[in-house]
């Protein structure tokens, strides 16, 4: 019988282990099933995991909106800028017939360093790092597109650019605070931070937009997937009231002061007495948003806080006015007037001028008249009341951030007192423009406004249509009829009579009142060394069409302002072509025009079109086109004015004899010139001179200027 063999080789399974296999492969086949069949695993949507990991969203930035001045020029808008950046890698030109990479690093280095101002050195050890590129920083970041133009007709191997988007401002430091400015957030997107740009934020922004698309491994789009886009809605554009004019008078009127005086700081605003636009306002110190170099992110006009000072001696006369209890041919003692357990001196020591009327105490700022009419002719309750009215202790509303509401409390008699000439009380800049517009219209109080018309930039749609606004009746005709002649006094009067008389401008009816307010110290009492002086009024005195309003504080002389003011106001009078009560004789070439737009056009054609209007031009450069002007189209200039056409080609400095420090002052800021100007009135001498290989001009001014 022949013996059974064992199968060594047979494979003996648990049935335990084959068990847990089993489970665990149906285990598996069950989670598979799941996973494909359900929507969601673990709370996650799965499909729409998916289309994430496959799906690139772009955003579309909205272009920011552009801010005009009234006349259309652009103020603020967002521009092309450009990163200049160099390929070092050599491999970077492999298989190409030109060079794709910086070959000659001193080369480069030499021909790029004037034109970012950067020094060779910098740029040599920039270009010599072993990198695929750098960056050209700081000088190369954020340059114009003219500046890229003339790098790239260098025709350097290596050097590109990369495309961004800035905020500029066009004429740099030019109503600043007005404006504001806008940076980038860390996003990029341009956020308002002071001023317009912060106030009108949301409207200026716009809403960014998306593209959205199916993307590869390599991050391109996949052919013939469907991609969903959002456009976006672009930013609003904001038209200022502002006269771009004006505010050059005032600017440059502010710079003058500056150049003449020591102060902490200076401010003007000129309105529409008519409609309560505000047509200027600037102050000093100031700054270049494109460069962001302020002292203060406080703009005077609405934020600035301060004891007023006898301006405000005409609001505490019409309240007297308008209670019926006013008499101007009244008198008392003036000098000192004591209210237990303090005294009130008037302006000159306390001496006083002897017994004098009310009408006269009012062109001779008397605080002695200020407390005894609130003795005899109004309270505490009238004059806190009438303030009020007037608009003070509360925001105007004026379409700029931080606002402040000034305080006028007062208590106690000698507050009283002092609030009736503007001590004790705080209030603003804009809330005097305010209460003035009521003198103006006849008793009728208007609302001040700085934004004209807000337009959808796409369309061209008028979101925003402002006007003038009518905030009530605050005084009767009598009382701003009777206040208007007293006002008229202050200017008028010669300077034994009246505290205005370095404001008078023969051939203007100017009327308005002067202030000096005393300012707390760092030890919260009265420094006697530190005064902020005022001038607040309008013309022509018995149809008001501009209002003006200035102050400045720490200047040790009040001639500087009253110079201001009425440099100002004359040009602002000539440029409007406001009639004056006083007649002028002109001979008989004289004419007012609006000036043309020559931009563009030849000089000879340019040069006619202006003669023919009735101005005589003056060519800047031997180019043959002109490429600017000045004053801007739409001005209104006169025969007399100069007029400025700037050509394409090299210029040299026309003579300047006789010139006025405006137009001295203008013509160097066209020509980017920095001029030394001494004096006062008309050029009499200057001298081209070069400091540090910088050529500056020297120029030399007296009050008045004959020539022969």
């Amino acid at each position: 019988m022949k013996k059974r063999e064992t199968n060594t080789n047979k494979v003996v399974i648990n049935k335990f282990v084959f068990s847990v296999c089993l489970f665990l492969l149906l285990g598996i086949i069950v989670r598979v099933c799941y996973l494909g069949l359900s929507p969601t695993i673990d709370g996650i949507d799965t499909k729409k995991m998916a289309q994430n990991r496959n799906t690139k969203k772009e955003i579309i930035k909205a272009n920011r909106g552009t801010i005009f001045d009234s006349a259309g020029e652009i103020l603020a808008q967002n521009v092309s800028s450009y990163t200049v950046i160099a390929y070092l890698d050599g491999s970077r030109s492999k298989d190409q017939d030109t060079p794709k990479h910086v070959i000659d690093i001193e080369n480069t280095a030499k021909q790029l360093s004037p034109l970012i101002n950067m020094s060779e050195e910098e740029l040599i050890k920039l270009l010599s790092k072993d990198l695929y590129q750098v960056e050209l920083g700081p000088g190369g970041r954020g340059i114009t597109e003219i500046k890229k133009e003339e790098i790239e007709n260098l025709g350097l191997p290596g050097i590109d650019f990369i495309q961004d988007y800035k905020r500029y401002y066009p004429n740099g430091d030019f109503a600043s605070y007005l404006i504001g400015y806008a940076k980038k957030d860390e996003d990029g997107n341009f956020i308002g931070e002071m001023g317009i740009e912060q106030h009108f934020d949301e409207e200026l922004s716009g809403t960014n937009g998306y593209l959205e698309y199916q993307k590869d491994l390599m991050g391109y789009k996949i052919p013939n997937t469907p991609e969903v886009k959002n456009n976006p809605e672009n930013g609003n554009d904001i038209y200022l009231t502002i006269d771009s004019s004006i505010q050059l008078f005032v600017e440059q009127a502010l710079i003058d002061m500056k150049n003449d005086d020591v102060f902490e700081w200076a401010t003007v605003t000129i309105a529409d007495a008519n409609t309560g636009k505000i047509l200027a306002t600037s102050s000093t110190p100031s700054f270049d948003p494109n460069i962001k170099n302020m002292t203060s992110y406080l703009n005077p006009l609405t934020s600035y806080v301060f004891e007023p000072g006898s301006t405000m001696k005409i609001y505490t006369y019409m309240a007297a006015l308008e209670k019926g209890t006013y008499d101007g041919s009244k008198t008392f003692l003036s000098g000192k007037k004591v209210i237990e357990p303090d005294t009130v001196n008037d302006w000159n020591d306390g001496k006083g001028w002897g017994t004098i009327t009310y009408d006269q105490g009012f062109a001779l700022s008397s605080n002695t008249g200020i407390a005894n009419m609130l003795e005899t002719m109004i309270d505490k309750n009238d004059l806190k009341e009438y303030f009020t009215k007037m608009g003070f202790g509360k925001k105007t509303g004026i379409e700029l951030p931080k606002e402040l509401a000034g305080k006028i409390s007062f208590k106690y008699p000698i507050e009283i007192a002092n609030a009736g000439f503007g001590q004790g009380i705080t209030t603003t800049p804009i809330q005097h423009i305010q209460a003035l517009t009521s003198i103006a219209n006849d008793g009728i109080m208007l609302q001040p406004y700085i934004i004209d018309k807000i337009v959808n930039s796409d369309t061209g749609e008028v979101i925003v249509k402002n006007s003038k606004e009518e905030l009530g009746r605050v005084s009767s005709k009598s009382t701003v009829d009777y206040i208007k002649n007293l006002m008229y006094n202050v200017v008028h009067n010669d300077s034994s009579s009246g505290t205005g008389y370095s404001y008078k401008i023969e051939g203007y009816d100017l009327i308005g009142k002067t202030g000096t307010a005393q300012v707390f110290d760092e030890n919260g009492k009265y420094s006697e060394d530190t005064t902020i002086r005022s001038f607040e009024g309008m013309f022509p005195k018995d149809n008001p069409e501009v209002i003006v309003y200035a102050a400045v504080k720490g200047s040790k002389k009040s001639a500087p302002l009253a110079t201001a003011v009425k440099t100002i106001l004359q040009d602002t009078a000539k440029h409007l072509n406001i009639k004056s009560h006083e007649n002028i004789n002109y001979d008989n070439n004289f004419k007012i025009f609006d000036m043309p737009n020559v931009v563009n056009k030849s000089v000879e054609n340019a040069s006619r079109i202006v003669t023919e209007e009735g101005g005589l031009p003056t060519i800047l450069g031997n180019g043959t086109k002109v490429i600017s002007q000045y004053p801007k189209k739409g001005t209104q200039v006169s025969t007399y004015d100069k007029i400025f056409l700037l050509t394409e080609g090299e210029i040299t400095l026309p003579n300047i004899m006789g010139y006025s420090k405006r137009d001295v002052t203008t013509l160097c800021n066209i020509l980017n010139l920095k001029c030394n100007i001494n004096g006062n009135g008309y050029v009499t001498n200057y001298l081209e001179a070069l400091e540090n290989d910088e050529k500056i001009i020297n120029i030399e001014l007296i009050e008045k200027y004959a020539s022969g």
